[in-house]
C-alpha cells in the first residue's frame, strides 16, 4: 500500500512492495494516487523495472565521466572502455543485459588479444558493474560474476641478458662521452636507470629534479601505481646517469629524462628493431624484474619490497624476483 504525505510543495508518495522502493512528489493528491496505482499494478503483474532505459554504452559513458576521469590511469582506462562501448554489447539496453552478453564479449576479445589483456579489461568492467549495482542502483546484479574468467597466464620470468643491454644501449646512442640530446639516447639512459633502480617506466618519465636529493642519494616518487609514495635509493651508476642528464637540463622542463611514457614505449620498440631484437620477447618493464633480481643479492627481501613498493611480498617473489639458480648453487658451495 502506498503512503501519501502532504507537503508544502504538494504530495509525496512512497511505495514499498515486493522488494521495490519508489518515491515521488506530485502537485495534487489525485496525481500522486494515480501514479502510485500505476506503479503498484506493474509490480503486482511483474512488469515493473526501475532499470534506466539506456544502453550499456550510455552506462560506460557515465562511468568514464564520473569515475574514470578522476583516476591517474584515466587515459588507458578510457581507451579500454571506449573500445568496449563500440562493441555489440554496447548497444544492448541495460534491462536486456545478461551474462551471455559478457560471455560473447569475453570470447570475442580472446580471439583477438592475449588472456592477460582480457583480464585487465575484465577488472575495469567488474568495477563498472559493481558501481552500477551498488552505488547507482542501475542494475540488480553484476552479470559478469556469473561468467568464467580466462585462465590466468603464467607469470613472466624474462630477464635482460648482458648482450641485449649492450645492443640496446649502443643503438640508442647513449654514452657518457656525448650529451643525451635526443629522445632515443634518453630512452637508452632510462633503460639503464631502470635496471639500477627497479623504477617503472611511468615513474622514471615523471621524475623531476625537485624529487632528487643528491646529498642523500635518493629519489622521491610522490605518485606510484599503487597510490603510495616511496623513496628509491640510488646506486653510484644511477647517480652517474642523473648527473649526465643534468648537463642537458632546461628551465622549460623539470623532468629529469624529458620524455613521456608514450614516447618511451614507441622509441623502445624502434630500438629493439635496430638492435635486431624485434622478435625477442622483451618489454621495457622487464627491466624491473632484472633490477630486483640483481638487488636481491645486495639486500634482504623486506628492504627489497621497500625499494620496489610492493605491499604484497608474494607478488614480489613470484613475479619479479627471478634468481639465477646456477649462481645460487655457487653460494651453497
Amino acid at each position: 500500500m502506498a503512503t501519501l504525505t502532504r507537503q508544502i510543495s504538494g504530495w509525496r508518495v512512497q511505495i514499498r512492495k515486493k522488494g521495490v522502493y519508489k518515491s515521488g512528489t506530485f502537485r495534487t493528491k489525485a496525481e500522486a494516487q494515480a501514479w502510485a496505482n500505476k506503479i503498484e499494478s506493474e509490480i503486482n503483474a511483474g512488469l515493473y523495472s526501475d532499470i534506466p532505459n539506456i544502453t550499456f554504452a550510455d552506462l560506460i559513458d557515465k562511468y568514464i565521466k564520473e569515475i574514470t576521469l578522476h583516476k591517474r590511469g584515466k587515459r588507458e582506462e578510457t581507451l579500454r572502455l571506449t573500445r568496449l562501448a563500440a562493441m555489440d554489447i554496447g548497444r544492448i539496453k541495460l534491462a536486456d543485459l545478461t551474462e551471455d552478453d559478457f560471455r560473447q564479449w569475453r570470447d570475442e576479445r580472446l580471439a583477438k588479444v592475449k588472456p592477460a589483456s582480457v583480464l585487465r579489461e575484465w577488472n575495469t568492467i567488474s568495477n563498472l558493474m559493481n558501481v552500477a549495482v551498488e552505488e547507482w542502483k542501475y542494475l540488480k546484479v553484476n552479470h559478469l560474476k556469473a561468467v568464467k574468467k580466462p585462465k590466468t597466464p603464467e607469470e613472466r620470468t624474462r630477464r635482460y641478458t648482458d648482450d641485449e643491454i649492450e645492443r640496446l644501449t649502443y643503438v640508442s646512442g647513449y654514452d657518457f662521452n656525448h650529451l643525451p640530446l635526443t629522445v632515443q639516447s634518453r630512452v637508452g639512459a632510462a633503460m639503464l636507470f631502470a635496471i639500477e633502480t627497479a623504477m617503472r617506466a611511468g615513474e622514471i618519465c615523471n621524475a623531476t629534479w625537485r624529487d632528487y636529493n643528491p646529498e642523500k642519494r635518493i629519489l622521491n616518487i610522490p605518485i606510484t601505481k599503487n597510490g603510495y609514495a616511496r623513496t628509491v635509493p640510488l646506486s653510484f651508476a644511477a647517480l652517474k646517469i642523473i648527473n649526465h642528464l643534468a648537463l642537458v637540463r632546461t628551465d622549460k622542463d623539470d623532468r629529469i629524462f624529458q620524455i613521456n611514457s608514450a614516447s618511451l614505449d614507441t622509441t623502445f620498440r624502434k630500438l629493439k628493431e635496430r638492435a635486431g631484437l624485434a622478435d625477442a620477447d622483451l618489454h621495457f618493464h622487464d627491466t624491473r624484474r632484472e633490477a630486483l633480481s640483481r638487488l636481491s643479492k645486495k639486500v634482504e627481501v623486506m628492504t627489497l619490497a621497500k625499494i620496489s613498493g610492493h605491499r604484497d611480498i608474494k607478488i614480489l617473489l613470484n613475479t619479479y624476483y627471478v634468481p639465477d639458480m646456477s649462481e645460487v648453487a655457487d653460494l651453497l658451495g
